[in-house]
């Protein structure tokens, strides 16, 4: 009679996998791109830039993450991101200058800033490396600074195949 396969990997009640993937804030994402409001696209004339910030329906953005960006080569001064800030608050769930890979990295820093990690002392962590949804990379170096001070052990990838990390001395 064969003996049954039992996973020790599974039935380890240290080892935890930690999915980044869970903690996606969900919400649709949109990229402000300034541009098309700059003089030949290239140059900003603040009058001008004031008025359609002020003409702007900025109800629209309402619970959106946004990421202001422009995607020409001009050169916009530092006030410019704030107006148009300043006129999203009241809408926008969270806004970041940059890509919308920018704006991922600056919500998942936020979470895991946040994260009570004492539940994670002295175990076996892997961080689950496939996901569905855009988590940035950034999002994963951000993690494995909260929980390495914690863990016993870190490891990336699957219980199947990981790849270790980090081991406790």
């Amino acid at each position: 009679m064969a003996e049954e396969i039992i996973n020790r990997v599974a039935n380890n009640k240290n080892l935890i996998t930690f999915d980044l993937e869970a903690y996606y804030p969900e919400g649709k994402r949109t990229l402000f791109d300034i541009k098309d409001w700059l003089y030949e696209g290239l140059l900003l004339r603040e009058k001008d830039f004031r008025q359609q910030a002020k003409d702007h329906d900025w109800s629209q953005y309402q619970d959106q993450y946004i990421a202001l960006t422009c995607s020409t080569d001009a050169i916009i001064p530092g006030w410019a991101y704030l107006l148009l800030t300043s006129s999203l608050i009241p809408y926008a769930k969270k806004i970041a200058v940059g890509t919308l890979e920018a704006l991922e990295t600056v919500l998942y820093t936020e979470i895991i800033s946040n994260l009570d990690v004492s539940t994670y002392q002295d175990k076996l962590l892997i961080i689950k490396g496939c996901a569905n949804k855009p988590v940035p990379e950034g999002a994963y170096i951000a993690l494995i600074q909260k929980l390495q001070p914690v863990a016993k052990s870190i490891m990336y990838g699957e219980a199947c195949s990981s790849v270790p990390l980090y081991k406790r001395k």
